[in-house]
């Protein structure tokens, strides 16, 4: 790991500052996945600056679900309006990585950062969630451009992420038993105003399935995803799976999403 300047900004103005004074930082909110990049060798930021003194955590319930940027994946997890609102993303949090990453990452830093492998980017998706940022909101149909890359710009920060209420929704992944990242991860929604699918795990980052969507706005059930096949357009191959097997995997892991959406 490479020497770094280590800043703990007081609000979300000092972080911005702090960005913009120092061009190779790097924002540092849980730190689950930058703190092995750097000891890897893949990342040395000149700076790291921690969002963890913001404060910056918990979920409200009104019309619409909003979570902090700054909550953990077990609060998440546990959040009794999250249970209630949406189940599947309870559920999903429940299943992010071991207890160590989900007492310490952050559904904020989660996003951010994009892994093509994430939980969370496939929920974001797959609810038409918008996230908030200091500076505007950016619907997650724009949010997600690419392979750990977002629509952020530099020194941007993201303070909350809101999820409008489906009429149910499920999740469903196919998990690599060493690291629990999602070799196939499938969020499925009856919005009330169409179904929408999202894919995580495939390879070049989330999308969204049309060729599950288009089965699931016939009938929101695993029946309707009998026989139809999703092409390996954005999907890759690699030592864990082959293209064809995870894009295979996407209709089975949609049915069980489906069949699990409450």
């Amino acid at each position: 790991m490479e020497n770094f300047n280590y800043h703990r900004p007081a609000s979300v103005d000092d972080a911005v500052k702090a960005a913009k004074a120092h061009p190779e930082a790097k924002y540092m909110s849980g730190g689950q996945t930058l703190i092995p990049a750097m000891k890897q060798g893949l990342a040395a930021p000149s700076d790291i600056i921690d969002l963890g003194a913001l404060k910056n955590s918990g979920v409200s319930l009104g019309s619409s679900l909003v979570i902090k940027a700054g909550t953990t994946h077990a609060e998440v997890a546990s959040n009794a309006d999250v249970k209630k609102a949406i189940p599947a993303l309870a559920g999903l949090a429940a299943n992010i990585g071991d207890p160590h990453v989900r007492h310490k990452g952050t559904i904020g830093g989660s996003i951010a950062n994009n892994d093509p492998a994430a939980d969370y980017p496939s929920a974001c998706l797959g609810l038409g969630a918008t996230i908030h940022t200091n500076a505007r909101k950016i619907a997650a149909d724009d949010f997600f451009t690419g392979l750990f890359s977002t629509a952020l710009e530099e020194g941007e920060v993201v303070t909350a992420v809101e999820f409008p209420l489906p009429k149910k929704a499920g999740y469903a992944k196919f998990p690599n038993p060493a690291s629990r990242y999602a070799m196939i991860g499938v969020f499925v929604a009856d919005t009330g105003s169409g179904a929408r699918a999202a894919v995580t795990g495939a390879g070049h980052g989330v999308f969204r399935a049309k060729e599950i969507e288009g089965a699931l706005a016939k009938g929101f059930s695993a029946a309707s995803l009998n026989g139809v096949k999703v092409g390996t357009d954005n999907v890759a191959g690699d030592l864990h799976a082959s293209a064809e097997y995870r894009a295979h995997l996407i209709t089975v892991m949609a049915k069980r999403a489906v069949d699990a959406a409450k």
